[in-house]
């Protein structure tokens, strides 16, 4: 038991942690900052458990966390412990650096009014943010886990992965949420999810050389 945890630990690196810290500082700025005044909604599990509170009063705080753990699980079958440490570090990060960012005044209070260029500069840092801790290999939420796994397994680049889950439950949040704030959201997710396969993608041979 001591010599698989040891090997297991032999296989982190600090590199990727502080990527991943980073990563979470990121996301957590973007989305307090700038989707939280702008009331954009998410694709993905946040969205998918908005359909289930709405349709059928599944609290989210029920199906948010069934649904995350078993995208997890998933990932943690196909990607292995060391995917579970990195995400573990990403959402620790995530949760402190949020906590963090509220002790400040909105930067840009004027974005509330702004739908479109909230989606937009919100979609650059949830792409960035994301981008880094799926490059490191961990993540931010059950969302990532899932679309990693995907395309893992299926080979597909995960920019679309990401595209067709969050258009996928976009649509079907049709049924109950106007579709001028659809588009707006439609437009985060298309470009986040561009951003997140180009972070991914950008010199990830060299870094892996280093690490």
């Amino acid at each position: 038991m001591r010599k698989k945890l040891l090997s297991l630990l032999s296989k982190i690196r600090v590199r990727s942690c502080i990527m991943v810290l980073c990563s979470s500082a990121i996301l957590s700025f973007g989305l307090y900052q700038i989707h939280s005044l702008s009331g954009v909604t998410e694709g993905g599990v946040l969205g998918l458990t908005l359909l289930l509170q709405h349709w059928w009063d599944i609290s989210p705080s029920i199906s948010g966390g069934v649904l995350n753990v078993l995208c997890y699980v998933l990932g943690w079958k196909l990607l292995g412990q060391t995917f579970l440490i990195y995400s573990f570090i990403a959402t620790a990060g995530f949760s402190a650096s949020y906590r963090f960012w509220e002790e400040f005044e909105p930067f840009w209070p004027q974005l509330a009014d702004m739908p479109l260029a909230a989606a937009i500069i919100g979609a650059m840092f949830v792409g960035i943010g994301t981008g880094f801790c799926v490059r490191a290999g961990g993540a931010l939420s059950g969302d990532d886990a899932l679309a990693m796994s995907i395309s893992h397994v299926t080979h597909i680049d995960i920019k679309w992965v990401f595209l067709f889950s969050d258009v996928v439950v976009l649509t079907l949040s049709l049924s109950y949420i106007p579709v001028q704030r659809i588009i707006y959201s439609l437009v985060t997710v298309v470009l986040s999810g561009q951003i997140i396969g180009m972070v991914q993608k950008i010199g990830r041979s060299k870094l892996l050389d280093r690490m």
